[in-house]
Parts: structure tokens; sequence; C-alpha cells
């Protein structure tokens, strides 16, 4: 049964979205409109405009998910997704604005001086923005089933409207405020509640976080479980059921008695307050693995110490490397403008990457039912009607359920047109009309990719996503901005060999190749090898290559680090002048 309070927030988020969206049309004219926003966008709203697409499903449902299923070691994603925005301002940030292009395409033919690279650059654009756009769909079907009641598909397809209307419509310059307008819906959504619901805790905050999972349920509490799952119960406890248990059919109430029951898919069981909690593996895990530093892949204790360091390379790095980022400091005036904009996000990035903790630590004592039905990635979403009764719980609730639908909207936003700007200015030749074409086209698309995978879960795809941006454009950028003897040939065979290692890597692992040990780990989280490779790839080709080096050499690294204000008469760079 849906909730009218949150379908009014997310209906409210929509339509806010879709105009401040639509009114782009009376903005954008030109294709640097579309593109770059004219290049005139202030750092603090470039900033909050970077944060709001950046902040997607995984940030905002996945990471007090993962924390409270595999332990506090997982928020060392969080982390990573904030360090890369040091790393970016440090070494990426001015350089790439003061270049002038428009994508990073654009980027790789300028710099090295090969219309092939620029090709090879564009389809790595399609396949990291692909494999993270997918999952925003998802999580938004996810979403609205979850807190709404209503179908899958409702999610996808509006969310694949509001989005696809608003690229066409705006590109760039319209949904630059669009953006930044879900960035603090988004940190609100997240911070209010969290601070709420500490308050709420009715017992010392901290004692059984240490200590195994929450015995009782502290309300009544009905627990759907979408598979066959198999739980363990400590003591007698009486529930109402609806659906099978132990393979017999059953519908109302039933004694669960002490020992192991299996539970049939789609199964319903009402608990009373108080009654014990079911365990399962994931529940049952005591307080030292869970409040361990280091992260446990999919909850195995081997090779922490690789997997937590695979983790911060894939995120660090992945950040950087991201297209659909990258794309907005081209948005800066200038290059000191690019750098400001880097210190805003990476201030606005960490505030909200404060508040998963406090959602994974209270769900561990709080929300055990999720534990039973393998969806703690719903818990930022569910705990606000398990600890706050009535009103305030379902405000709160529709706060929650607005921030979920303002995470998919802004990054959906960014990636599409990342993906657009890739197609209509690399491919099929530069214009408003081909950036509009290469909206719908992609809209199209990934609307329908997102019905198709709606039993995948987020994080893999948005893993993958980051790996390979981290084993193929962070290479390309720094080795491109700082070492002047990168070569065409050398980029090439680190984008080959860093994209391609980093794909087939995940792709094995879905298969379900290394589940256990060291390969488990070198396929799960690849990129703790593949970003060493695509490095020393490009590095190895370089070196194999001098002859390949762009004869304009030195007119391209003036360009990149030699202050806009310092600069008379040395060459723009490629694309539009700065």
């Amino acid at each position: 049964m849906a909730a009218p309070l949150s379908v009014g927030a997310v209906v409210v988020v929509t339509l806010a979205t879709a105009v401040i969206g639509m009114r782009g049309m009376r903005v954008a004219r030109t294709p640097a409109d579309f593109m770059v926003a004219a290049r005139q966008v202030p750092p603090l709203l470039n900033a909050s405009a970077i944060s709001g697409e950046y902040l997607s499903a995984a940030s905002f449902l996945g990471i007090a998910g993962l924390a409270m299923l595999e332990g506090l070691g997982a928020l060392w994603y969080a982390v990573g997704y904030a360090a890369g925005y040091l790393v970016l301002l440090a070494t990426v940030a001015a350089p790439l604005r003061r270049f002038g292009a428009y994508t990073i395409p654009d980027f790789a033919e300028g710099r090295l001086g090969s219309p092939r690279l620029r090709r090879w650059a564009t389809v790595m654009v399609l396949v990291i923005c692909g494999f993270y756009l997918v999952p925003q769909f998802n999580g938004a079907g996810i979403t609205l089933q979850a807190t709404l009641g209503g179908p899958y598909w409702v999610g996808v397809v509006v969310l694949g409207i509001v989005v696809t209307a608003g690229i066409a419509s705006g590109g760039m310059k319209g949904i630059t405020v669009v953006q930044a307008f879900l960035y603090w819906i988004k940190v609100t959504a997240i911070a209010v509640p969290a601070v709420v619901l500490v308050l709420a805790v009715t017992h010392p905050p901290l004692r059984s976080v240490d200590g195994p999972a929450p015995a009782t349920f502290a309300h009544a509490t009905l627990v759907r479980f979408p598979g066959t799952t198999r739980v363990d119960v400590t003591r007698a406890v009486t529930v109402v059921v609806s659906g099978t248990v132990d393979g017999s059919p059953a519908r109302g109430t039933l004694v669960l008695h002490a020992g192991s029951h299996t539970i049939g898919a789609g199964t319903s069981l009402r608990f009373p307050a108080g009654s014990p909690a079911p365990a399962v593996s994931a529940a049952t895990r005591g307080g030292a693995a869970w409040s361990s530093p280091l992260l446990r892949l999919n909850g195995r204790p081997g090779h922490p110490l690789a997997a937590t360091y695979g983790v911060l390379l894939a995120t660090v790095f992945g950040a950087m490397g991201l297209p659909h980022i990258l794309v907005r400091f081209y948005t800066n005036r200038d290059g000191q403008a690019a750098r400001r904009t880097t210190a805003f996000v990476l201030l606005l990035v960490s505030t909200f990457y404060l508040f998963p903790a406090v959602f994974a630590v209270l769900g561990r004592m709080e929300a055990p039912a999720l534990y039973l039905t393998g969806r703690t990635d719903s818990v930022v979403l569910a705990l606000p009607r398990i600890m706050v009764a009535g009103l305030g719980g379902e405000l709160l609730a529709a706060l929650v359920a607005a921030g979920a639908f303002a995470a998919f909207l802004s990054t959906s936003s960014g990636l599409l047109i990342a993906m657009a700007g890739a197609l209509s200015h690399d491919i099929m030749g530069r214009g408003v009309r081909a950036f509009r074409l290469a909206s719908l086209v992609f809209g199209a698309i990934v609307t329908v990719a997102g019905l198709l995978v709606a039993s995948v879960p987020i994080n893999v795809l948005v893993g993958w996503a980051f790996a390979v941006a981290a084993s193929s454009f962070c290479p390309l950028l720094l080795l491109g901005i700082w070492w002047p003897r990168l070569t065409r040939v050398g980029a090439m065979w680190g984008l080959a060999l860093g994209g391609g290692a980093s794909s087939l890597a995940v792709v094995a692992s879905l298969a379900g190749l290394g589940t256990s040990g060291w390969p488990a780990l070198l396929l799960g989280e690849p990129a703790i090898w593949t970003v060493p490779l695509a490095f020393g790839a490009m590095v190895l080709g370089s070196l194999l290559t001098p002859a390949a080096m762009p004869a304009n050499l030195t007119d391209l690294l003036v360009t990149m680090h030699l202050p806009e204000r310092l600069r008379r008469g040395v060459p723009g760079g490629v694309g539009q002048p700065g």
C-alpha cells in the first residue's frame, strides 16, 4: 500500500526537477550551452551540481546497507568516493579545464593527435556511463516499489521520461541548476532523519553494536522473504504466517520452535514485539568481525587488507576517471575556478558521507528484519517507520524517499549528458540537433535496460563502472597532463589492457568464477591489479614509440599548466578557447 506522504514527496521532487530542467529551453541555444553551459557556471553552483550528480543510488542507499551487512570496514567506500576529489583537485582539475575541450575523447585526441584514440575513448565513455546509468534506473524502480507500493516498472519509466526530457530540452545549461537543487535535497534527506533517529534511540546507542546483531524485534515487525531462506530460531516464537514454512503451506498463527526452519520464497512472517529475531549468517556475525576497520569482501574473512586497498584504488582513481564528472570542469570559466569548484565539492561530498555510518549502526540495532530478507540496502528507507511511530515516522520516510529519488534523478542526468555529448560531439557530428537525438536514443535504451535488471544488485554495476574508469581514463589523464612522453600508442595500450582486463574480471566474477581466496579478491576487486596494469602499459608503450609524440607538445603542455592570466598568444587548446 502506498504511503500518501511518500508519494507526494516523490511527486514534488519529480515535478520540480522537470520544471527547472525545462527552463533550460529558454537559455540553451548553442552547442556550448548544451555541452559545457557556455563555460559560465560559478564555482559554488558548479560544486553543488557536481555533488548532486556524483551522490548516486550507491551513495544514498548502498553504503549504509553494505556497512550494515558486512561491517564498518565497508565505510572505506565513502572514504574513497570523497578522497578521489582531493587527488583530482591536486592533479587534474585546473589543467583539464585550461585545455579547453568539450569531452574526454576531445582531450584524448587533442593531447595525443589521434582520431582513432578519440573513437576508442568514446567507446569507453559509453561503457562506463552505461553501466553506471542502468543501476540508477534500477534503484528508482526499487525505491518506488519498496516505499510507495507501486510496481517496479513505474519508477524506471518515470525516471527515464523526466531525465531524458530535461537533457534533450536544456542540456548542461538547463540541468546544472537541477543537479544543484537535488544535492541540497539529498543532504537534507539523509542528515535530518539521521539526527532525529539518533535522538529517538531509547537505549545506550553503542551498547549492542560491538556484540552480536540484536536478538529481539523492538516493534511488531512484518518480514517478507523474497527468496527461500534458512533461519535459526533460538527459542520458540509465535508468528502470523502467510506462505510456506518447512515445505508446507501455512496461513495464520504458527509456532516456530527452536531450531532451523526453511522459509519459502514470497512468505511473510509477522513477529510480535520483544520476540527473538531468527539468525541468518549476516546477522550472527560477531562484533569483532563487524566492527573491524578492514573490508571483508562479500563477508569473507580472507585477505581483508588487500580487499581494502582494492576498494580504495577503485574509488579514488575511479572518481577521477568518471566521464560525467570530468565534463563538468569544462563548464568553469578558467583553471582557477575549476580548482575552487573542486575544493567546494570535497567539502559538500564529505559532509554527505558523514551520515551513512549512522544508518548502518542504527540498522544493526533496530532493524534485524533486514538481515533476514537480504534487503539491508533499504535500511535508509526502512528505519524512519521502524524507529518513529505515527506521523513523525511517515514524514521522515517521505523525506528519505524524496532524497532517494533525487539521487537517481541527478546522477542519471549527468550520465546521460556525458553519453549524449560523446555520441553527438565525437561520432555524429556537432550540433544541438545531434545532441538532442543522442539524448532521446540513450534515454530510451537505458530505460529498457533498467526494466531488465530488476534483480541485479546496484553496487555490482556501480563498482564495475568505477573499476573500468580507474583502469582507463585515470591513467590517461594523469599521464597525459603530467608526463610529456605519453604517446598515442601508449595511451591505446593502456585503455585496451586496463579497461578490457577490469571488464573481463568483473564479468568473470559475476559468472561465479573465483569464489574464495585470492581468485575471489582479484576478480571481485580488479582495480588492485588492473590500475597498475594500465599505467604500466601506457608507460611501456610510450617508451617504445617515442616518434608518436605530437609535434606541438610544448604548446599543449603550456596550455594545460600556465595560468590563463599569464598566457599571451598561446593556443587555447582544442575545442572552444577558455
